[in-house]
């Protein structure tokens, strides 16, 4: 995969410009993405525990909606400018990396009694003039690889924005739950489909979470048993 991209990529490495054959070179996968970080299994916050399956106090204090979320890194430099190259450079040929990414976090994860892989695969949607106006909903492109990669259906059009929103990256925090409140639709023709099921949920980003809190208990709303998040990045607290 790799070595296919780096025919469609400068010949250097997209975090320190290194000259190589690899969208991220050797030394940089193992700086910034080698040994996997302990973290929350329900939000994936870093935790300190060194007991597998942690679960954080902010979550045992509320409780999200989603049950397991898998991130394959930290939102900070440098690898944050990655995701600011696929969503606003539209540099395409970076989703399948995130996918790679992701794709070894979750089966990490698994070697380590992370749980099952879920019954389907969708992804967050984006608003329909966001999406004209970004031309793809880089959610989705990062989805298509990885449901190849774990053999999990992918159901594209699952959900639906049901009204436009704020970008949630421009909100206080306190003003994201109500921006995002029944936002998100099931498509009708999928009703029956999440019932007792396990969906999966990709997205590039996870901030607060609230995004994915609130798809999740919608899902749940319709009968489905399990909802877990996989993102590429998970945003630190402040």
């Amino acid at each position: 995969m790799l070595a296919k991209l780096s025919r469609l990529l400068p010949s250097a490495c997209a975090l320190c410009g290194e000259h190589g054959s690899r969208v991220v070179c050797t030394a940089c996968h193992a700086r910034f993405l080698g040994a996997g970080q302990q973290r929350c299994v329900q939000c994936a916050l870093p935790v300190s525990q060194s007991a597998a399956h942690a679960v954080c106090g902010a979550c045992l204090a509320d409780t999200p909606a989603f049950d397991h979320t898998v991130a394959a890194c930290n939102y900070a430099a440098p690898l944050d400018q990655l995701v600011l190259n696929l969503k606003f450079g539209h540099q395409l040929a970076l989703a399948p990396v995130f996918s790679d990414m992701l794709r070894d976090a979750i089966l990490e994860q698994r070697q380590h009694g992370g749980g099952s892989l879920p019954d389907m695969l969708s992804v967050v949607p984006l608003g329909r003039s966001r999406l004209a106006e970004r031309g793809f909903n880089q959610a989705l492109e990062i989805a298509r690889p990885l449901a190849r990669h774990l053999g999990v259906p992918l159901t594209p059009q699952l959900l639906h924005r049901g009204r436009e929103t704020a970008q949630q990256s421009s909100l206080h925090p306190d003003d994201r739950q109500k921006n995002v409140r029944n936002a998100f639709v099931l498509a009708p023709q999928a009703m029956d489909s999440v019932k007792g099921r396990h969906i999966g949920i990709v997205d590039d980003v996870m901030t607060t979470g609230t995004t994915l809190n609130e798809i999740a208990g919608m899902l749940k709303r319709f009968g489905a048993a399990k909802v877990s998040n996989y993102v590429f990045a998970r945003t630190l607290p402040h």
